[in-house]
């Protein structure tokens, strides 16, 4: 049976031929675009336009399935094009690699779509994507996701409200010092403190390392925060000359996991109506996790019990002490999200953080 007939008997012989002839223009082809792109060409849908500017990273294979190692470095357009070609040779499909606000995208050049679905990931893009529909005149399917949760709305001039009529919430970037440094509740305060300041103080340049997405105010409490915050700066860049020594991991967990705890725990008053923090026991730990475990064949969406932290954040640091100590001065490193050493130093570091507050520990592409 021909894929129209199968449509013909699904729909009916009027919507069927609609959807066969539609031409849709689909914007992004990240995590969200995929999954679009490969429920469209099954759907029986015929004429799609894909525009997306970004190429593939590492990153995005955990989620973006219509993308492979083999593609790195390359259009997510173009590749995400080839690949539902493939489920159904009989689209008509496109690629462009370009910014949806890029002039020759005008009206006039909307207006020859029947239907736009945004997919994409910043408020300025779909923000625009909005107003060029509104003027001309064809529906768009804005989505989204936040965390865990995703959602859709379908803008029609004249019927529905627009992207920019109810004011959306700005994500937030920033974190208090104080959250970041001694009460974390949730995931990302300790993918913050792993990231701009455990790895940067450790390996990073030697200068402007207070943590770019810790946030500072004139508040008393938040500023002796942030005098606290040096003070614990100073004592992991000397923690940060022994670098390349046998114990460097131990001496690193020993500082952030057991002393700075226990000077947190000293702190009673802080406790009074929170869940305090349990200092980690490296002996412990390391018992637990065996000689068993291999921290270069582990299942990175696996969640990171405690002695997988341990063992994945000694394997990590290592490594990134023999890179940042391979020449005859010591290299600087920054962090990458394709930086495999920096990127399971980070989760790992940041599980072990959340496993010693009470916060749920997460995979590294969670």
């Amino acid at each position: 049976m021909r894929r129209t007939d199968q449509l013909a008997q699904l729909y009916g012989e009027e919507a069927a031929e609609r959807i066969s002839n539609a031409r849709l223009l689909v914007v992004g082809a990240g995590g969200i675009g995929c999954e679009l792109l490969k429920n469209l060409c099954m759907s029986g849908f015929q004429h799609i336009e894909v525009v997306d500017l970004d190429t593939i990273d590492l990153s995005n294979l955990n989620r973006q399935f219509l993308f492979q190692r083999k593609h790195i470095k390359r259009p997510k357009a173009e590749v995400a094009v080839q690949a539902i070609c493939e489920f159904n040779p009989g689209i008509d499909a496109h690629a462009q690699q370009a910014n949806i606000k890029d002039t020759r995208f005008d009206v006039d050049w909307f207006s020859q779509f029947d239907l736009v679905l945004n997919a994409l990931d910043n408020l300025d893009a779909r923000r625009h994507v909005n107003i060029k529909c509104l003027a001309a005149g064809v529906p768009l399917i804005e989505s989204g996701t936040a965390g865990y949760l995703g959602h859709s709305t379908v803008i029609k001039g004249g019927e529905t409200e627009c992207f920019d009529c109810q004011e959306k919430p700005l994500e937030q970037k920033t974190f208090p010092v104080c959250t970041i440094r001694s009460t974390p509740t949730a995931p990302i305060h300790c993918i913050v403190w792993a990231k701009d300041y455990l790895f940067a103080q450790l390996f990073g340049e030697q200068t402007n390392k207070e943590g770019a997405e810790m946030e500072v105010d004139d508040e008393e409490d938040n500023m002796e925060e942030l005098e606290r915050l040096k003070e614990e700066a100073k004592a992991l860049e000397i923690l940060s000359k022994a670098v390349g020594k046998p114990d460097f991991a131990w001496q690193i967990f020993n500082k952030v996991f057991v002393q700075d705890i226990d000077r947190l725990l000293s702190m009673e008053d802080m406790w009074r109506n929170r869940v305090p923090p349990v200092r980690l026991s490296f002996e412990q730990l390391e018992a637990a996790a065996g000689k068993d475990f291999d921290a270069t064949t582990f299942d990175d969406q696996k969640t990171l019990g405690a002695p997988e932290a341990l063992a994945l954040f000694c394997h990590s640091a290592n490594w990134l002490a023999r890179r940042a100590t391979q020449d005859s001065e010591r290299s600087p490193l920054a962090f990458d999200k394709d930086d495999q050493d920096a990127l399971e130093f980070v989760a790992a570091a940041a599980n072990l953080r959340a496993h010693a507050f009470g916060i749920e520990p997460k995979s590294i592409f969670a």
